[in-house]
C-alpha cells in the first residue's frame, strides 16, 4: 500500500479536513463571539472563500493543461497562461461572499463553480422564494435580508427572482389531471387586485379535488373576469381538456351559473350545496342571542334520516314561530333544495364529507393568513404567484386520505357503480 493511499484513508477516517487545519482555525477563533466566528466575514466565511477560490484555481489549471495538450497536436492557440484575478461578490443563502475569480490571458476560461455573469449561488433564490411564499412583501424581504444576513438587495432583484415562478405556475395550471375525482369542492377567495388603474375586489376560485384514494389535490385556481355561467363553463372546459372525464359530486355554495355550466360539461355530476353555508346564511337573519336556538331548530332538517323526512322538517320549520318571524330562511332552503338533498342518500359518516366545504374553507383560512399583509396586488399574475407558492407549501403535508374515506368509497361504489369502481381499481 502506497503512502498516498494510506494518507487518503487516514484523511477519510478523520473527515474532509485535517486536525492541523481545525487547530489552526480554532486558534484564530480565540476570544471571538459566534457571529464573528460563523458569519460570512468570520473564520468560516474565510474558509468558504479560500475553498471556493482554490477550486476555481484548479479549474483554470485544468483548462490551461487541456489547451496546452490540444496546442501540442497543432490544433489549439498556444501561449495562454494565468492573468491575475477579478473581484466578484456573489450572493449565497448565508450572505454575500467576495471572491477573486482567476482569469487567463486569452479569456477562454469559463469557470463552472461560479459561471460568468452569475451573481447568485444555488440556494439563494430558494431562500427568497420561501420568504415570499410565507406572505412577506418585496420590501419586507429586502429588509429581512439586510437585517439577518447583511445583504443589500434591490427590490427589483427580489421581484425578478419571484417572477421566475410564473413559468412553474403556468405548467402547474396546465398539468394533466386524474380521469375521475369523486368529490370536488369549489369556493372563492376575495382579493383586492389592481386592474385598469383601479383596485377591484376580485374572486379567486379554487377547485379542491378528492381523488379515488381519498387524498386532496388543488386542481387549479382561476381569477374571475366574467360572471356566472360563462366563467364556470371556462373552468369546467379547462378541467375537461386536462384529462378530467368525470366528477361524481361537486360541493359548492350556491354559486351563480354553476349548475348550468357543469351540466354542459359534466352532465352526470351531482351538485351538493354546502349545508354549513346555508346554516350560516340563515343565522345572519337573526341577532346574536337567538343564533344558538335557531341553529338547534335547523338541525332537524339536515340531520333527517332521508330526503322525505328532511322535507317534512323544513315544512314544520316554515310554519313554526321561527319560520313565520324569519320567512327568508325557509325560502333560501327551498330555492336550493334540489342541490341540498343529494347527501341524504349516504350514511352519516359520508355525509360529513359531502355537506360542507370545510376542507376548502380550511385551505382558504391558511391562505388568508398569508395574504392579510397585502393591501392589494398590483396584478392578477402577482396574486396567482403568491397563492401558488402558498398552496405548494400547504399541499406538502397532504399525505393521508380523508377521514372515513373507506366507508365513503364503499358507498360511492354502490351509488355510482362502474363510474367509481373502474377508476378505483
Amino acid at each position: 500500500m502506497t503512502d498516498a493511499v494510506k494518507s487518503l484513508r487516514k484523511r477519510k477516517a478523520k473527515g474532509p479536513f485535517s486536525d492541523e487545519l481545525i487547530d489552526q482555525l480554532l486558534s484564530q477563533a480565540q476570544g471571538k463571539d459566534a457571529r464573528s466566528l460563523l458569519g460570512e466575514s468570520g473564520v468560516v466565511g474565510q474558509l468558504k472563500k479560500q475553498l471556493a477560490e482554490r477550486m476555481l484555481s484548479a479549474e483554470l489549471t485544468h483548462h490551461l493543461d487541456h489547451e496546452a495538450a490540444v496546442a501540442g497536436d497543432g490544433a489549439g492557440v498556444p501561449g495562454n497562461h494565468r492573468n491575475g484575478t477579478t473581484p466578484k461578490t456573489v450572493l449565497t443563502p448565508e450572505g454575500a461572499l467576495p471572491l477573486d475569480i482567476p482569469r487567463d490571458r486569452l479569456s477562454t476560461f469559463e469557470p463552472q463553480l461560479v459561471a460568468k455573469y452569475q451573481r447568485r449561488l444555488p440556494g439563494f433564490d430558494d431562500r427568497v422564494i420561501g420568504l415570499y411564499a410565507r406572505g412577506m412583501t418585496v420590501r419586507e424581504i429586502q429588509g429581512h435580508l439586510l437585517e439577518i444576513y447583511g445583504l443589500e438587495v434591490a427590490p427589483q432583484l427580489v421581484s425578478s427572482i419571484t417572477d421566475e415562478v410564473l413559468a412553474e405556475v403556468a405548467q402547474w395550471q396546465a398539468r394533466a389531471l386524474e380521469a375521475l375525482y369523486p368529490i370536488v369542492y369549489f369556493d372563492a377567495l376575495r382579493l383586492k387586485i389592481r386592474d385598469e388603474g383601479a383596485v377591484k375586489n376580485k374572486a379567486v376560485y379554487l377547485a379542491l379535488g378528492i381523488d379515488v384514494s381519498g387524498r386532496k389535490e388543488v386542481l387549479g385556481l382561476w381569477i374571475e373576469h366574467t360572471e356566472g355561467a360563462k366563467f364556470w363553463l371556462k373552468v369546467f372546459t379547462d378541467l375537461k381538456h386536462r384529462g378530467v372525464a368525470d366528477i361524481l359530486v361537486a360541493v359548492v355554495d350556491g354559486l351563480r351559473g354553476f349548475p348550468e355550466a357543469i351540466e354542459a360539461v359534466f352532465p352526470r355530476t351531482q351538485i351538493q350545496t354546502c349545508i354549513v353555508h346555508l346554516i350560516r346564511n340563515s343565522l345572519n337573519h337573526v341577532s346574536w342571542k337567538y343564533r344558538k336556538a335557531l341553529a338547534a331548530e335547523l338541525k332537524s332538517i339536515y340531520q333527517a334520516a332521508n330526503a322525505d323526512a328532511a322535507e317534512a322538517a323544513l315544512s314544520a320549520f316554515e310554519h313554526s314561530p321561527w319560520g313565520v318571524k324569519y320567512p327568508p330562511i325557509a325560502q333560501a332552503w327551498r330555492r336550493q333544495w334540489v342541490q341540498v338533498i343529494p347527501f341524504f342518500a349516504y350514511p352519516p359518516e359520508v355525509r360529513r364529507i359531502l355537506y360542507t366545504t370545510n376542507a376548502i374553507e380550511s385551505l382558504h383560512m391558511r391562505l388568508r393568513k398569508i395574504v392579510k399583509n397585502r393591501g392589494h396586488f398590483p396584478s392578477d399574475e402577482a396574486a396567482t404567484k403568491l397563492l401558488f407558492l402558498a398552496l405548494r407549501n400547504i399541499s406538502k403535508k397532504w399525505n393521508m386520505p380523508q377521514h372515513n374515506w373507506k366507508e365513503a368509497a364503499n358507498q360511492f361504489a354502490i351509488v355510482f357503480g362502474e363510474r367509481f369502481t373502474a377508476s378505483a381499481i
